[in-house]
């Protein structure tokens, strides 16, 4: 078993998003002693450059990585609250990406003025083994919803997959990767959270919640909806709206008019087994559900895709801010690819230079 954690141990929130995870992060937020911002996906954004900064025990690629986590900071859609110092991170950091991401969460920890800080990233379910490696008492919040309502939200939602089957194959696999987190490390470190239960009985949920945490519940916890935090996120964007209302069961189900009847079919075709043992129902007839051809799944998704971006740029306050960092990630990719290169020929390069110098 684990020691209980400490006051640096951080919290992440793992699973798919359109879960809930907002409501969740703002929950725990709340408590005095935790604070959880916006979450601007370093480990999903930065991974593929990775591999370009070279050894990060060397501050000069350790200060590559932290200048792009920073610019990706910069260009978050929701934007910090404090300002963080890249030197300070290079200094600070362990030698590895996820090291560096700690290091800037955790400069806003102390801006804060809490005692842990938390992850909302939900893709960070794919590098739970690179955190515990530098946090072993670390912990982890699987949170997880009935993949019809999942595919319901994103089809109205900016973020993710707007088709439900793809948003079905998205769940699928991060809950298989939840799972063999949660049977790899235990119930320790890691706990299972139904977002159906946590609104049914958000305090019965929130004080077990804590007790994962070690941590004692805190009354406004439950009054989350309150906070300037949640104020602030509703304001930026359709997709974050309800961040500022109650604890409701109202989207419980909301499926039932978000998805087609094909659609739900074939969500439950894809995600059957794992959702049946994660206790939702499944349709008996999913299994027969026709898959859709490819170019039937491109045209509906593109469909479905400049619907929702036509209402962003209606609607949100953030649209200009989210593609302006999706353009940065772009060039991040591009840079990163024109340093792996330029890396390999100097590889290539360098033995025969040395052989001309030696002849």
């Amino acid at each position: 078993m684990n020691a209980t954690p400490g006051p640096e141990s951080p919290i992440f929130i793992i699973g798919t998003e359109r879960s809930g995870s907002n409501l969740l992060r703002l929950i725990l937020d709340a408590h005095p002693r935790i604070c959880v911002p916006h979450p601007p996906h370093f480990m999903r954004y930065l991974a593929t450059p990775a591999g370009s900064y070279g050894d990060l025990s060397v501050e000069a690629n350790r200060r590559k990585a932290a200048e792009d986590a920073v610019g990706l900071l910069r260009r978050h859609i929701h934007p910090w609250q404090h300002t963080i110092d890249p030197q300070r991170v290079v200094e600070e950091a362990a030698p590895t990406l996820f090291g560096v991401v700690a290091a800037v969460y955790d400069q806003y920890r102390q801006a804060e003025g809490a005692a842990r800080w938390g992850c909302k990233s939900t893709f960070m379910v794919d590098h739970v083994d690179e955190a515990l490696a530098h946090f072993p008492e670390a912990r982890f919040i699987w949170l997880v919803r009935d993949p019809c309502d999942v595919g319901s939200s994103a089809k109205r939602s900016i973020f993710g997959y707007s088709h439900p089957y793809r948003m079905a194959h998205l769940w699928r696999r991060q809950q298989e990767q939840a799972r063999a987190a949660l049977t790899r490390w235990g119930p320790d470190s890691v706990h299972l959270l139904r977002y159906e239960d946590l609104v049914s009985r958000p305090r019965e949920e929130i004080e077990r919640l804590c007790s994962f945490l070690a941590e004692e519940p805190h009354p406004a916890m439950l009054e989350h909806h309150r906070s300037p935090a949640a104020r602030h996120t509703a304001g930026w964007a359709e997709a974050w709206r309800n961040a500022g209302t109650p604890v409701t069961t109202d989207r419980i189900g909301a499926h039932r008019s978000g998805l087609t009847p094909g659609e739900r079919l074939l969500v439950d075709k894809v995600t059957g087994p794992l959702k049946s043992g994660l206790g939702y129902p499944v349709h008996p007839d999913a299994h027969a559900c026709p898959t859709p051809s490819p170019v039937e799944l491109a045209v509906r998704s593109a469909a479905l895709r400049l619907r929702v971006e036509f209402r962003s740029l209606k609607q949100d306050r953030n649209y200009a801010l989210r593609l302006g960092r999706d353009v940065y990630v772009r060039w991040l990719r591009v840079r990163a690819h024109a340093r792996v290169h330029l890396r390999r020929g100097h590889a290539m390069t360098a033995p025969v230079a040395a052989r001309r110098s030696a002849a």
